[in-house]
């Protein structure tokens, strides 16, 4: 594999499209945002009307993904990250943020009383971090804080770096196999 593939997940709300558009410039990734794609492909078994959102059918989803990533070079956003294959992934980045922070973003989408309550706990209780933890090595989890504007900054810095090093890494492999 030539790019590695990045994925980047993290409660609704917390910064991950931001960063994975600001990565996708900076790095010329494809981001595959799983919401969106979702949408255009389909990928829904029915609505949930508590929640005002989809319910994702995951096999569908993850039969279209799967050509795409054996290319390589994708950031893939989503708020879950269990039903994910872990060969797909170099690097799991899981985007945190303050909960006065978040519930103030959350409310400013327009979001009811029960999804926000909802996506609250899911932060407060670490559920994103934990699926992670759950679901890959402990070596491709990294947790990134995204409060502010300068903490943006830092995570697309960390991200940069963290592919260097994968790209010398994975060039010293080649270089042995010569």
């Amino acid at each position: 594999m030539k790019q590695p593939n990045i994925l980047v997940t993290g409660t609704p709300g917390v910064g991950k499209t931001h960063l994975c558009q600001r990565l996708a410039e900076q790095l010329g990734f494809k981001w595959q945002c799983v919401s969106a794609i979702v949408q255009e492909q389909g990928c829904v078994e029915e609505y949930d009307e508590e929640f005002e959102c989809p319910v994702l059918d995951e096999d569908k989803l993850l039969d279209y993904l799967e050509p795409i990533m054996q290319q390589g070079g994708n950031i893939v956003e989503y708020h879950s990250s269990e039903f994910f294959p872990e060969r797909w992934f170099q690097a799991v980045y899981v985007v945190r943020c303050a909960t006065s922070l978040l519930y103030e973003r959350l409310q400013s989408r327009g979001y009811n009383e029960r999804k926000i309550r909802s996506n609250m706990e899911c932060e407060i209780f670490q559920i994103p971090l934990d699926e992670a933890k759950e679901s890959y090595r402990d070596e491709l989890i990294f947790e990134l804080q995204s409060d502010h504007e300068t903490d943006l900054e830092a995570n697309v810095k960390t991200v940069c770096e963290w592919l260097e090093s994968w790209r010398s890494a994975n060039k010293q492999k080649a270089d042995k196999k010569k």
